[in-house]
């Protein structure tokens, strides 16, 4: 079996949830670690963070870089990998994207549903692309290898950043709006961009994003990831399950009203009901992970194309993503 690597959670982290990793296979998980937080209330969670690390070092361990995923591999553990769904940690200003970095930032989106400094939004009326910020902010994450995240932006402000962008960009959590029509889902023309440019689209098992919702079959989701596969090659894609596990709703209710409004916003697919929906019964946690390996095999792909989508593409991607420009160039000249 080769790596196995889930691009995006934000779990009500424990030492169960911790364990339920290493039962399904995980070498690395990428988390969020800020939604609407300010610099320093990020920082406030990565200190909670770094004590799990220090309590649980025999299940997970910080990440830095794609070495990092093999060790966790070898020691039998979990690479956890930093990212922000919101540009709000670097506030406005700029020189906070190399600092960010040295703290193990990975992943940044340009923007969480609204309007941005640096870009739109996938919920907003109308999308006039990346701002002046957002250029110069994409250039500064360039530069020091923090990756390009447009999971929740809106199509243009994705397909500029994807066209500025000199390094591969990711959609770390996200499925095709053809299959879905969530405003999460991304559209032929997103995906060709993304796809197209070198970047990273991972498939997302949070219900809202899923035909059927919490409904879904295990067939149903792998025959569109085949489908996917067969338009726009195996390299691209891997798995982001978007997994939130145990988290109260309390925190659905930050991650969509942040501080920006009053009243509520009970979020896409939701029918006006509050709160998580329920995971599919095939996957509820960490431990079912596996089963996405036994759905896709069911479809025809053969093994390599599994172990790609299930974690060598997302190593690949980090390999020539998270350090300085210099090192990715240095890194392709080696090959």
């Amino acid at each position: 079996m080769s790596y196995r690597i889930d691009c995006l959670q934000y779990a009500n982290w424990s030492e169960e949830i911790f364990r339920q990793m290493r039962a399904g296979g995980l070498d690395a998980v990428h988390v969020t670690i800020a939604y609407h937080e300010t610099f320093r209330e990020t920082v406030l969670n990565v200190e909670r963070w770094n004590r799990w690390f220090e309590d649980h070092p025999d299940l997970i361990f910080q990440g830095f870089t794609a070495e990092d995923v093999r060790r966790a591999r070898a020691e039998g553990r979990t690479a956890i990998f930093f990212g922000a769904q919101n540009p709000s940690p670097i506030e406005d200003d700029i020189g906070l994207i190399e600092v960010w970095h040295r703290l193990g930032l990975r992943f940044m989106q340009l923007s969480y549903n609204n309007q941005s400094l640096l870009a739109t939004g996938c919920y907003e009326a109308e999308d006039p692309g990346l701002t002046r910020m957002g250029r110069e902010v994409i250039r500064e994450m360039n530069r020091v290898g923090l990756v390009v995240d447009m999971s929740h932006s809106a199509d243009r402000s994705t397909i500029e950043a994807a066209e500025m962008s000199t390094r591969p960009i990711a959609v770390t959590h996200a499925n095709p709006h053809s299959w879905h029509p969530a405003l999460r889902n991304k559209r032929d023309p997103v995906i060709r961009a993304v796809t197209g440019t070198g970047g990273m689209m991972g498939f997302s098992l949070y219900p809202h994003h899923l035909k059927d919702g919490s409904g879904c079959s295990l067939r149903a989701f792998c025959e569109m990831v085949a489908r996917m596969v067969e338009s726009y090659g195996i390299d691209h894609f891997g798995i982001g399950s978007d997994l939130c596990q145990g988290q109260p709703d309390s925190v659905v209710d930050w991650m969509r009203r942040g501080r920006w409004t009053k009243g509520v916003d009970y979020g896409e697919g939701s029918a006006g009901a509050p709160g998580f929906p329920a995971q599919p019964d095939w996957f509820r946690d960490n431990r079912d992970f596996p089963r996405l390996a036994e759905g896709l095999a069911a479809t025809g792909l053969d093994g390599g194309e599994i172990d790609a989508l299930l974690g060598d593409n997302w190593l690949r991607f980090f390999a020539e993503s998270f350090g300085p420009a210099a090192d990715r160039r240095e890194a392709r000249a080696a090959e």
